[in-house]
Formats: structure tokens, C-alpha cells, sequence
């Protein structure tokens, strides 16, 4: 199916690299020194620098096609915001210098579509602005979270407010300095329905009775912000906290990530584009008997392999972005599920060669090829696991010739 990006896009686009060569290269030095000062849950004040910097040049809040039209920010579509955030992935701060960075798109766009307008004025304002940011509360440490009905946090009703009681983890960014509010998924009716037990509630970071417990790492790096465990005793909310209705939260959790899985696949691009450069680069600038690690045909090898596979990914990728854009996130369903499954493994490969390339100092802290790798095998499990997505591609393959078939 052809698609074709609007003028505003491909200016977007142009603008954002140009952004990224002005600003973001060149204060990647300043924000890790700054980033070691401030410790792994403090602010970097360079942020701020650069967030002026993208309102100067009107690139803000990219990622909202649907936001009102008084609301700050440009608003591109699906197709065309996904080469911007293949452009923000090659540097992993860049999406928040332009407010575009994960968990707070999907978050704001929940909070847009379904939020009470007094938790609209409250918390989805601060987060187009940029003044605060948010995490998102689903998975569970004692249940297997990949299957959204198995979520055990209580959310009860008692007069004209909720209470929550129960734990997650995982929930990305939650420790940070400006992280003052979390969208949290649980259960409200364990007797409806298996997909309408579940309903999502707005959660402000200090509320009495939320405490933080385990802090796990990723392979062992610690995220700005963290990974933590909440733990939610008692926790008491306005009843419109609730985010649309009681027994919402399954659809709203499946309409929440369809336009985030684009933006992780497009990022996850842009980190393998930047890993094959640094395999080129490392291939020129190492002899091995008698010659550039460049002149190897297996290396040579390597690189055709990934440019192919790059190449061949973010055409996936855009095909379910301009599916979305023309017939909806329902329909584009099993191209989303695809690209969640294939884009990560794809550049796991890519980045795998590049630290093969540059042997032990690969596998370091002084080349990013490492904290890359545990990054993107970790989307393999973030967002739905691997296996769950091809479970229902396959179910949705085998419907088109068993309309009534089930397991």
C-alpha cells in the first residue's frame, strides 16, 4: 500500500535533524557529566537548555495527531512522526528535549482522550508543557503481566473515591526528580468479565500510602529514574481520577499502545542506524593481519546484512504507521504486533555484529553498544513479550480461513 509523507512532515523531519546536529550531538558529553552529578534520578539541567531550544524552533509535542488545535506542539501523524523518532532514537535523551519521550506520550494521550477535564487541567497540561513527567503502572511482580487479565491490584470504590491496594513493578521512571504523577492499571470488578474486570486511574506520585520497594536494574544499568517497584497501600484517589469508565482499562491499554509501539520500533531504528555506523567506523580504524578490520569480507558481510535489514525494517514500520493514519489501529492490528515482534530482533543482530566488531571493548561501558543491547532486548518483554504478539497474529491468520476458530 503506497503512502506518502506531507510537506509539513518532511520539514518536520528536516528540522529535527538540523536539531539534532545544532544541539543534541554536541551536548552528549555535557548531559552524562551532568547526569553522573545530579545522580540517576536527578535532573540534568542541560535538559532544560535544550527543550528551549526545540519550542524556539516549534518542534514540541510531535507525536499527538489528535490533540486539540490550542493545545502546545505541532501535530504530525502516525507516518509522519515516525522518521522523527527514528531520528530521537540515535540519542537516548533526545525525545524528551522535544516532550516526545516515552512513558509520557502514551500517557498524555490516555489522559487527552479519556481524562476528567479537571485531571486534564491538573496533569495532561504540566505534561504538554513539559513541566513534569509521569510513569504508567501495569506490570505485576507476582503474576504473569503479559496477559492484562491477570493484573491483582485493587481499585475499590468507597464513596467518592478510589483506594489501591497492591504492587507493581517496572514502572519506567517513576523515581525521577520531576516524575509527579502515574497512570495505574488494576482491578475493579474480579467478578465481570475477563476483559472488564480492569479499569485505569490517574495516581499523583505523593499521594499517602505509595512507597517504592525493590529497584531492580536492566542487565545491570540503571535507568534515569528507575524500573521500581510501588507499592500502593491504601492509596486514596478522587473517584474522577478514574480514566473513562469502570472496566475501560483492557481497551484503553490496547488503544495506548498501538501509536507507542511505532515510536519504540522507529527509535529502536534509529539506535541500530547508529550502531552500524559505529561498526563502520571501528571496522576503519582496526588492522588485523595485515589489513582494516574493513577489508574482512565477513565484516563487509555484516554491514551489507544491516543495512538490508534496516532498511527493510523501517519500511515495515511505516507501512503500520500509514495503516493506522487510514484505516485504524484495529485494523492495522497484526502489523503492529509484527513490527513489536520483528524490530527489536532485527537490531539486536545489527548491534550484536557491531560489538563483535569492536571485540572486548564492545561489551564496555566506554562504547554505548552494551547499554544498547540490554535497551532494545529488553523491548523484547516491554509492551507485550515476543510470544504473546505472534500468538495473535497467528490466531488473526487463522480466522481469515476458521472464522470460528478458538483455543
Amino acid at each position: 500500500m503506497p503512502y506518502q509523507f506531507t510537506e509539513q512532515g518532511r520539514a518536520s523531519l528536516e528540522d529535527v535533524k538540523s536539531f539534532m546536529d545544532d544541539h543534541i550531538y554536541p551536548s552528549e558529553e555535557e548531559y552524562h557529566r551532568q547526569r553522573e552529578q545530579v545522580g540517576t534520578h536527578g535532573y540534568p539541567p542541560i535538559l532544560d537548555k535544550l527543550k528551549a531550544a526545540a519550542r524556539e524552533r516549534g518542534l514540541w509535542n510531535l507525536f499527538l495527531p489528535h490533540l486539540s488545535p490550542d493545545a502546545p506542539g505541532t501535530k504530525l501523524s502516525n507516518l509522519d512522526y515516525a522518521p522523527i523518532s527514528e531520528e530521537l532514537g540515535k540519542v537516548g535523551f533526545a525525545s524528551e528535549t522535544l516532550n516526545c519521550s516515552a512513558p509520557d506520550t502514551g500517557n498524555m494521550e490516555i489522559l487527552n482522550l479519556y481524562g476528567s477535564e479537571r485531571v486534564k487541567e491538573q496533569w495532561l497540561a504540566p505534561l504538554l508543557e513539559g513541566e513534569v513527567r509521569s510513569a504508567f503502572g501495569m506490570t505485576e511482580p507476582d503474576v504473569a503481566s503479559s496477559d492484562a487479565t491477570n493484573i491483582a491490584l485493587r481499585i475499590e470504590r468507597d464513596g467518592d473515591e478510589y483506594v489501591l491496594n497492591g504492587r507493581k513493578w517496572f514502572s519506567s521512571g517513576a523515581m525521577n526528580d520531576r516524575c509527579k504523577v502515574f497512570i495505574v492499571m488494576g482491578k475493579t470488578d474480579p467478578n465481570a468479565s475477563r476483559h472488564r474486570q480492569q479499569s485505569m486511574i490517574v495516581v499523583p506520585k505523593d499521594s499517602p500510602g505509595l512507597t517504592f520497594g525493590l529497584t531492580p536494574t536492566v542487565f545491570g544499568y540503571e535507568d534515569r529514574g528507575g524500573h521500581p517497584e510501588v507499592i500502593y497501600e491504601n492509596v486514596r484517589v478522587p473517584a474522577d481520577n478514574l480514566l473513562g469508565g469502570e472496566g475501560d482499562g483492557f481497551a484503553i491499554s490496547q488503544a495506548r499502545l498501538g501509536p507507542g509501539r511505532i515510536h519504540h520500533c522507529m527509535r529502536t531504528i534509529g539506535v541500530g542506524e547508529r550502531a552500524l555506523r559505529h561498526m563502520v567506523e571501528r571496522a576503519l580504524s582496526r588492522v588485523t593481519f595485515g589489513s582494516s578490520v574493513a577489508h574482512k569480507g565477513l565484516v563487509q558481510d555484516w554491514i551489507a546484512e544491516s543495512r538490508i535489514d534496516l532498511d527493510m525494517a523501517r519500511e515495515y514500520v511505516l507501512r503500520a504507521a500509514h495503516l493506522m493514519d487510514t484505516v485504524g489501529n484495529k485494523s492495522a492490528a497484526t502489523e503492529i504486533s509484527g513490527i513489536k515482534v520483528a524490530i527489536p530482533n532485527i537490531v539486536l543482530k545489527v548491534i550484536d555484529r557491531a560489538i563483535q566488531v569492536h571485540g572486548a571493548a564492545g561489551v564496555t561501558q566506554y562504547f554505548p553498544l552494551a547499554e544498547m543491547y540490554a535497551h532494545i532486548r529488553t523491548l523484547r518483554i516491554a509492551d507485550g513479550p515476543d510470544e504473546v504478539h505472534k500468538m495473535t497474529i497467528a490466531r488473526r491468520e487463522i480466522r481469515k480461513i476458521d472464522p470460528d476458530f478458538r483455543l
